[in-house]
């Protein structure tokens, strides 16, 4: 819906006071504001006391011309940005009106404040929505902000001894001199290994997120700063019953109330069954046309799957609309895509996005609805049993020759040529089993095997301490990325404890992130029904209750909409929101791959002069093979780098 921000500091802010760090505060919040222009191209507002400025701008979903921020409780006594869609604030605003409050506008968002009046700090619980929110309390004297249980919006925190400044997006913070430009090394050597930083680190010292279902409490008499977090897909208890009938269930609900717009909706389609289960139930409950939009790839790329989901257009009735990328689109914007996604990732599926974005808001669709979450939920990637298989394998055993046959069972051949190539060179998997074996007798018991099981990580692990300069180098040495699997008690299950770790970190800060990121970048809000926090706890909380052999992968999803699509949907191999990326790594490596020669990571200390020329000449994949993996996420680092701010060559 927009961006939010702002400051807070120990002392008063009176006219030419000054914000932590010693800007001028009402300089400062409008700098903030000019650099989150992209996140609400409608308009702005301002809220400004002694203690506490903060503002918002505005993308214009519900209450068109009414829903202005900052917005209040009946005596203005509570202050309230928010960033974000409350989608059950018809049935909030029913109850809170019965109560005796009274609404000054038709917003969403307004339901938060009066919440707020009514429960305290038990706002959150009330909400269903995805939101990033900061509430002044002016009787209190205390700042409020809280972030969405699944993390779908954003929230940043730059924390110094003189207040706190706050901020929807990493960039205006730097780019406003709210915070300095400086990189965080541990940070670095994350994204390095996984593709993206990990929540709650950013690549720029001292810059943090706020945790998805956390809040921030900042009491100024006297100065406190507490943070707590006040909801954990972990924590959902058990759930017996017939999975495929709650399942159906709480997808009925979430698309009703997830459709409320007062701007045109549409839908991204893939052919995929998330995408199709989403559209399916929404073209049924919008009561205006819903429009889909796909992408398409020049030059029969075998990963177009546009055909397939203007098929399922038609089966459903409603208007399709295809964007084609072509291989020099996706070189000629790689670098504004880094820009736009805030933080560097690695994930190809970015470019795809931009391009359909950008598309939809040029035919008018400011809200649209996607599919994503569906594989982390309902065990829909290999890489969750293989995860699951690694962590039982280590944990029942390490000593013996039994346990060390076990790591050296031969894999089938992947049906890929260039992973084959991998596969060959890894004797069918035993040279990978013999390196698993090595380092799980040596790793603490308590790291659950995750993300160091995919091959960027162990490229990384391999290559980058001959990489790194001064700045990471001795990080690039140590086990810091592991911190981000350590299981907090015994007592779980790995198959809920992966499930976990892959919503908590690669549905959150991989997908969610760049989605949003990438809409807003295009003035469009992305809304992700699969992601819904009771859909969520549902699909924990089944597994959790469930008794007997384990579900096939995405078995009840695929049964609870069996009837809402076509049957060649609920059948077809997978192959996720892929792109050609050996063509796409061409085209960028030659319009971008010179940048890495002497460019900002070279100059910041984190590549080696040597280890720039050799990855600007080998970022683009030979005709067999990978590309060079280490010069691919160089390259995105480099560019985001260069639009942060960073000098270059």
């Amino acid at each position: 819906m927009c961006g939010i921000f702002g400051v807070i500091r120990r002392g008063r802010l009176e006219d030419g006071g000054n914000a932590p760090g010693g800007a001028p505060i009402r300089e400062l919040v409008r700098r903030l504001a000019e650099h989150t222009k992209h996140r609400g191209p409608d308009g702005e507002g301002f809220y400004e006391q002694p203690q506490v400025a903060m503002g918002m701008r505005r993308l214009a979903i519900i209450d068109l011309h009414g829903g202005w921020q900052p917005l209040y409780n009946e005596d203005q006594s509570v202050a309230l940005v928010a960033n974000g869609e409350v989608y059950n604030f018809v049935e909030l605003r029913k109850g809170l009106e019965a109560r005796g409050h009274r609404f000054r506008t038709g917003s969403d968002c307004e339901t938060i404040a009066h919440l707020y009046e009514e429960h305290g700090d038990d706002f959150v619980h009330h909400l269903r929505g995805m939101f990033a929110c900061a509430i002044w309390d002016t009787k209190r004297k205390r700042l409020v902000i809280a972030r969405d249980r699944m993390g779908e919006k954003p929230l940043y925190i730059a924390e110094t001894p003189d207040g706190v400044i706050f901020s929807s997006e990493l960039r205006p913070l730097v780019a406003s001199g709210a915070v300095d430009r400086e990189f965080d090394p541990a940070a670095v050597v994350d994204f390095f290994h996984y593709g993206f930083v990990p929540d709650p680190f950013t690549p720029i010292r001292g810059v943090r997120k706020l945790p998805a279902g956390s809040m921030l409490v900042i009491e100024t008499e006297p100065w406190t700063v507490r943070e707590r977090r006040y909801w954990s897909i972990h924590e959902s208890p058990p759930i017996t019953g017939d999975p495929v009938k709650m399942i159906r269930e709480e997808l009925e609900r979430i698309i009703e109330i997830t459709v409320r717009s007062d701007v045109p909706v549409g839908v991204c389609l893939s052919a995929g069954v998330d995408s199709s289960a989403v559209a399916a139930l929404a073209s049924a409950r919008y009561k205006e046309t819903l429009n889909a939009v796909s992408v398409g790839f020049s030059g029969g790329a075998r990963q177009d799957e546009s055909h397939d989901a203007e098929a399922i257009a038609k089966h459903l009735k409603i208007p399709f609309h295809r964007v084609e990328v072509t291989d020099q689109d996706a070189g000629n914007s790689f670098a504004e895509v880094a820009i736009a996604r805030d933080q560097p990732f690695v994930d190809l599926a970015g470019i795809s996005l931009h391009h359909l974005m950008r598309r939809c808001r040029e035919l008018g669709l400011v809200v649209m609805l996607s599919g994503q979450g569906g594989d982390e939920l309902f065990f829909g990637y290999p890489m969750h049993q293989r995860a699951i298989d690694a962590n039982l394998r280590k944990l029942g055993g390490q000593q013996g020759l039994g346990a060390a046959l076990r790591y050296l069972k031969p894999t089938k051949p992947p049906r890929s040529l260039t992973l084959g190539v991998r596969w060959l060179q890894s004797l069918g998997g035993i040279r990978s089993g013999l390196a698993d074996l090595r380092a799980d007798r040596i790793a603490p018991a308590n790291r659950l095997r995750f993300w160091d099981l995919e091959s960027g990580f162990t490229d990384a692990r391999r290559h980058l301490p001959g990489l790194a300069g001064s700045l990471i180098a001795d990080v690039a040495r140590s086990d810091s990325p592991f911190r981000h699997a350590l299981r907090s008690t015994e007592e779980r299950r790995i198959d809920l404890e992966v499930m976990g770790l892959y919503i908590d970190i690669y549905l959150r800060e991989n997908g969610l992130a760049q989605a949003d990121r990438i809409s807003m970048w295009h003035g469009v809000e992305l809304r992700n029904p699969l992601v819904d926090y009771r859909l969520a706890e549902m699909a924990m909380g089944l597994r959790k209750g469930h008794v007997g052999p384990p579900p096939r992968p995405k078995q009840w999803l695929r049964a609870a909409i069996a009837d809402l699509v076509p049957e060649w949907v609920l059948h077809r191999p997978k192959k996720g929101f892929s792109s050609p990326w050996r063509a796409w790594l061409n085209a960028i490596g030659s319009v971008n791959g010179s940048k890495l020669d002497g460019g900002s990571l070279v100059r910041a200390g984190i590549l080696t002069p040597e280890a720039g020329r050799h990855l600007a000449r080998s970022v683009s994949p030979g005709p067999v093979g990978m590309p060079d993996h280490m010069a691919v996420l160089a390259l995105w680092l480099e560019c985001w780098a260069r639009g942060i701010g960073f000098p270059g060559n």
